[in-house]
């Protein structure tokens, strides 16, 4: 910024000082701060402008922004977490009992104030496609009350997008994990792992190296960023994650895993989950009500399955979807008050072959 005057760069400089004496931050990482605005106001002095203030205020802006301090206090509460899951997923008993357990043991340390931190469980949804493991994670966020934030790893293969480039490198910038952090605000949210057998094949060894430390205890306490070069305590975010399998999970990431299986839905089980969740929630995103729209119940199995087998549900709901916005036109366009969908009037609704 060699155009801009001397006063002008102290100011900024001024505004950063400003900036990290009203951070809560630890002190040696705010001491730190305080020595890189101390070495822009030397280079100010010498040389008329700082090449580096650019840099040094991103990385200010950075700490300053990241929840060192700031968590969410936990929604304990049994039944609460029981109507949050029922309403959100039909079914899944197994699965809804373990994150119970979970919660209840969070309610009986709080109660009798253990001072043992609990090392959440990291819960690793196995299944196929389709079947609802990463809408359950949303689901245990909102039992919670934390804070959701979610990290792709489909065809990740850059270990810096989990773990930040420093600072020395020209397209330097935080890893996604705390990026994640600074999106919830908060220092115990809920991180998802997404797809993390999904890695591209070539980096999957370090990628799962970086797993480990990431889920890992005993080490996430102090995981450092490249970028951050500063330790932050990951030990009260609850990581959950997903796969299609086990099969590209390194042993040692597989060790500090919960697998559970995400079992496949029958027909019988997709249309209760079409009638009483998928529908409803369509019809309401669309501004549809029920003096708009009625299925006849004797169609559901070819809403279910128009073209064979489906493990998840993925196809329901672009089968219910298409239904409601083919509702929509015409009670836009004013050539019906009430759609009632039956055998003889299916195809005009759902395409089939």
């Amino acid at each position: 910024m060699p155009d801009q005057d001397s006063s002008s760069l102290l100011l900024e400089i001024k505004k950063l000082d400003e900036q990290i004496s009203s951070a809560t931050l630890p002190v040696d990482l705010k001491e730190r701060l305080t020595a890189a605005t101390e070495r822009l106001k030397l280079a100010l002095r010498f040389e008329n402008y700082s090449r580096n203030l650019e840099e040094v205020s991103r990385y200010v802006d950075w700490i300053c922004s990241l929840p060192w301090n700031k968590k969410t206090e936990d929604i304990l509460d049994l039944p609460y977490a029981r109507k949050i899951l029922d309403e959100d997923h039909y079914g899944l008993t197994g699965l809804k009992e373990r994150i119970l357990d979970y919660i209840a043991v969070l309610k009986l340390q709080k109660e009798r104030n253990l001072k043992e931190k609990l090392r959440a469980p990291i819960l690793c949804f196995v299944g196929l496609v389709g079947t609802g493991k990463t809408t359950l994670s949303y689901t245990i966020a909102r039992a919670l009350g934390r804070r959701f934030a979610r990290i792709p790893f489909g065809g990740l293969g850059d270990p810096g997008f989990l773990r930040g480039r420093s600072r020395m490198l020209s397209e330097s910038e935080p890893g996604q994990v705390i990026k994640s952090l600074k999106y919830a605000g908060s220092r115990n949210p809920v991180i998802l792992l997404d797809e993390i057998d999904r890695v591209a094949e070539e980096n999957r060894s370090t990628l799962m190296g970086v797993l480990v430390e990431l889920l890992d205890p005993k080490q996430n306490d102090k995981f450092v960023d490249y970028y951050l070069d500063y330790p932050f305590d990951l030990s009260e975010v609850l990581f959950i994650a997903t796969a299609n399998n086990t099969t590209n999970i390194s042993t040692a990431v597989l060790d500090r895993l919960e697998p559970m299986q995400m079992p496949s839905y029958s027909d019988e089980e997709k249309i209760t989950i079409g009638k009483n969740y998928i529908l409803p929630k369509m019809m309401k995103s669309m501004g549809l009500t029920s003096s708009d729209l009625e299925i006849s119940p004797t169609i559901w199995p070819k809403i279910v399955r128009p073209l064979g087998f489906d493990a998840g549900v993925r196809t329901l709901e672009r089968n219910i979807g298409e239904i409601c916005r083919k509702t929509a036109k015409l009670i836009v366009e004013r050539k019906q008050t009430k759609v009632f969908v039956t055998e003889e009037n299916l195809k005009e609704f759902l395409q089939s072959w």
